[in-house]
C-alpha cells in the first residue's frame, strides 16, 4: 500500500534507537524526508547513516539536542528550513521516567517527569499543529505507554505524566483542527524488546530478588502473543498514523500490546 506521504517532512524525536528509530525506518521507507532528534550524538549519527543507507531517495537530518528543553526544540524545529512550521509529520517521543517507589519520589523528580512526557509534546505540538492546519495537512503522534490504560506499580511517574498528555490529547484532537486535516493520535506499546524494556526487568528483579532471566521468562509468558513486539511492528502502525489513509482516525489510543491488556475498551 502507498501511505500517500512520500516527500513530505517529519520530526521523528528520540530516533536513535528503539521505538523512535523504528518510526523513522518506516517513514524513511515511505519516502518521507526526516529530521532525527535524541541526545547522544554519536548514536544519532549512526541512525542516519542507517536509514541514509536504506532510503537514499530522502533526506534525514541530524540534531543532537535534549528535546526537554527549549534550546533543544528550538535547535530541532529549525532544522527544516523553518520554526516548525514546515513539518507535516511530527512523531513526539522521550525517554520514560526513571522506575521506582513513589515514596522516594520528591517535587523535582515529577516535575521532570510531566516536562518531558506531558509539557514536551505539547508544546511540539504547538509549534507545528497552526503550519499543518494552514497546509491542509498534518500527522501527529505521541509514543507514550500502554500504562495510561494499564498502570503499572513501579512507574508511577510515567502513569501520571503521560496520562495528562493523554487528557489533553483528547480535548484538542476534536477542537477545529480536526476538520483541517490535522489528526492527534496516540500510540501506547505494550512488552516491546527496547532498552527501556529492559530497565523496567531490571528494577522488578532488584524488587522481587528474582534473577533477570526469570523476570524476563514470566513477563513473555504472560503476553498472549507469547513473544515481545519488535520496534519495526511498532513503527509500521506509526506510519500508517501518519499515512494519507488515516485522516478519519483522531484523538485516539492505539494499543499494541500482544494482546497483553485483557479489557473490553
Amino acid at each position: 500500500m502507498d501511505l500517500g506521504i512520500a516527500g513530505k517532512w517529519a520530526l521523528v524525536c528520540g530516533a536513535s534507537k528503539g521505538l523512535g528509530f523504528g518510526c523513522a525506518k518506516a517513514l524513511a521507507q515511505e519516502g518521507v524526508n526526516l529530521v532525527i532528534n535524541a541526545r547522544n550524538p554519536e548514536a544519532l549519527q549512526e541512525a542516519a547513516a542507517s536509514l541514509a543507507a536504506l532510503a537514499p531517495q530522502v533526506k534525514v537530518l541530524a540534531v543532537a539536542a535534549d528535546i526537554t528543553t527549549e534550546e533543544g526544540r528550538a535547535a530541532v524545529l529549525s532544522a527544516a528550513g523553518g520554526p516548525g512550521v514546515d513539518f507535516d509529520i511530527v512523531v513526539t517521543n522521550a525517554g520514560g521516567p526513571p522506575p521506582g517507589d513513589f515514596r522516594d519520589w520528591d517535587r523535582a523528580a515529577w516535575l521532570k517527569a510531566v516536562d518531558a512526557n506531558m509539557l514536551t509534546p505539547i508544546e511540539l505540538i504547538k509549534a507545528t499543529v497552526d503550519g499543518m492546519a494552514a497546509r491542509g495537512f498534518g500527522r501527529i503522534v505521541n509514543i507514550t505507554s500502554s500504562a495510561v490504560k494499564a498502570p503499572i506499580d513501579i512507574l508511577g511517574l510515567s502513569n501520571g505524566a503521560r496520562s495528562g498528555l493523554t487528557g489533553f490529547v483528547a480535548g484538542l484532537a476534536r477542537s477545529g483542527i480536526a476538520a483541517k486535516g490535522v489528526t492527534i493520535n496516540n500510540l501506547l506499546p505494550g512488552k516491546f524488546d527496547t532498552d527501556r524494556l529492559r530497565t523496567t526487568f531490571t528494577a522488578a528483579a532488584n524488587k522481587s530478588g528474582k534473577s533477570l532471566d526469570d523476570v524476563r521468562l514470566v513477563q513473555q509468558s504472560q503476553v498472549p502473543a507469547r513473544r515481545f513486539g519488535s520496534p519495526d511492528e511498532f513503527g509500521a502502525i506509526c506510519a500508517f498514523l501518519c499515512s494519507a489513509h488515516a485522516g478519519y482516525m483522531t484523538g485516539q489510543n492505539i494499543l499494541p500490546d500482544g494482546g497483553l491488556y485483557a479489557g473490553t475498551f
